[in-house]
């Protein structure tokens, strides 16, 4: 392999490059931000639990939805997304609609993105104190109105490293989108190879450019999450230490 083949090679098929660079991150970026919106909904919904004070209609419906999400989950966790794009883009431009390849790629990175987001904003759920869903319901707020202003901004701050992986993931795994001619970085790659007949230097040049996006998009999530860790609350925070508990006595 020759490292000036590869300077040449980048320097006059740029443009190609370029486009397929784009095209990446649109995907990725617009797939993990709609898949985390999925995950929030279905992440949410699976945590609530009905009180039991709840009408029996109302606990069996919450035991179907469970059930369904559960298969969502499973089946898109459990089987590769080149097959579920193919699987989802002829099924749907066969017998329903003939949809745009850019939106039948967003689609298909989006829901397999939210199973993943599900279990992700399930796991920052059931990491929040218990005592704060407590705290919450002793004011009179709803199970719905605890879980969205109590226990998923909280669950968002502890999932965060794991979200942002996601995105990761999805610059990497949009290559596999190319099996529905998207025009993304690998679709590119390969047209420049069969034109160059340069395989090794034209996918050695792919692999700077995902490692280059990979490594700004750690950088940038990074920054945030370090932003986010340092955001403090105005309103006082609770004491329960043994000191406070014991001058509290005193007072009394």
């Amino acid at each position: 392999m020759s490292l000036l083949k590869c300077f040449e090679i980048l320097k006059k098929y740029f443009p190609s490059f370029l486009l397929g660079i784009r095209t990446t991150l649109i995907v990725a970026i617009s797939g993990t931000l709609i898949g985390l919106l999925i995950g929030l909904l279905v992440g949410g919904v699976r945590a609530i639990r009905p009180d039991k004070t709840a009408r029996k209609s109302l606990r069996i419906c919450k035991k179907i939805i469970d059930i369904l999400i559960r298969i969502y989950v499973e089946v898109f966790r459990g089987t590769p997304m080149m097959v579920q794009a193919v699987f989802i883009y002829y099924l749907v431009y066969t017998n329903i609609v003939h949809w745009d390849k850019m939106v039948a790629a967003i689609f298909v990175i989006s829901i397999n993105t939210g199973a993943y987001m599900a279990e992700i904003v399930r796991s920052g759920i059931q990491a929040v104190d218990p005592g704060q869903n407590e705290a919450a319901r002793s004011l009179g707020m709803s199970s719905m109105q605890t879980m969205m202003d109590v226990i998923i901004p909280q669950a968002i701050k502890n999932a965060f490293p794991a979200i942002g992986n996601e995105l990761i993931v999805n610059i990497k795994d949009s290559s596999v989108l190319m099996i529905i001619s998207i025009t993304e970085l690998m679709f590119q790659s390969n047209s420049v190879a069969g034109t160059t007949y340069r395989f090794t230097e034209t996918y050695f040049v792919t692999a700077m450019i995902y490692l280059m996006l990979t490594s700004i998009s750690s950088v940038i999530l990074n920054a945030i999450e370090r932003k986010i860790s340092n955001t403090r609350t105005s309103l006082p925070q609770s004491d329960t230490s043994f000191s406070s508990i014991s001058i509290a006595k005193g007072d009394i």
